[in-house]
């Protein structure tokens, strides 16, 4: 392997961190993942500031258990995935990242079940670094400017892409060993 693909896989790994960790490692992480990504430096904090304010927001107003809700920022953009247990605090849950600053646009891809077992989310990952593996793999892809985020089976894909690389990302991900669905949430810069 070369060394770009070293260092791309470095900043998946890093990037999967949550907490004290990804704080510690943050710094060269952080410029690691900046020079290989098509956002701004500013927009990529900017993101990683909108999905720290996203979920205090959400832990705020939701005192009490509500599932599992993941937040993720891209270009500004934000997808929410997880499980929550009634379509009304799958609504609110909207209307609070909304009000987070900056926000452009949010997806709403909650599911209103319970929240999936241990073994499932391990799956997740295990798709996720699969995915994310075999884009970094082809030439034809800018494997280290797509964000892939697995929930229950399902793999989104976001990034700054042109239209053939997001037709190759979203094959390379459709094809998939254990992929049930292939969601682009992509903006097109051709």
């Amino acid at each position: 392997m070369n060394k770009l693909i070293y260092i791309a896989l470095a900043g998946v790994a890093l990037s999967q961190l949550n907490g004290c960790a990804a704080v510690v490692a943050g710094g060269a992480a952080t410029g690691t993942a900046v020079a290989l990504d098509r956002r701004t430096a500013g927009v990529y904090v900017g993101d990683q500031e909108i999905e720290l304010r996203a979920r205090n927001r959400l832990r705020e107003a939701f005192q009490e258990k509500i599932g599992n809700i993941s937040v993720t920022s891209y270009n500004r953009q934000v997808l929410l995935t997880g499980q929550v247990p009634d379509e009304s605090t799958r609504s609110r849950a909207t209307d609070v990242v909304k009000g987070v600053p900056d926000v452009r646009a949010v997806f709403n891809e909650l599911s209103v079940s319970g929240v999936t077992s241990y073994t499932s989310r391990a799956n997740d990952t295990t798709l996720t670094g699969n995915v994310k593996t075999r884009l970094l793999r082809d030439e034809r892809v800018p494997g280290t400017k797509i964000k892939v985020v697995t929930e229950a089976g399902v793999v989104y894909l976001m990034g700054l892409v042109t239209q053939p690389e997001a037709k190759v990302a979203a094959d390379i991900a459709r094809t998939s060993s254990g992929v049930t669905k292939v969601v682009t949430l992509f903006e097109y810069i051709d």
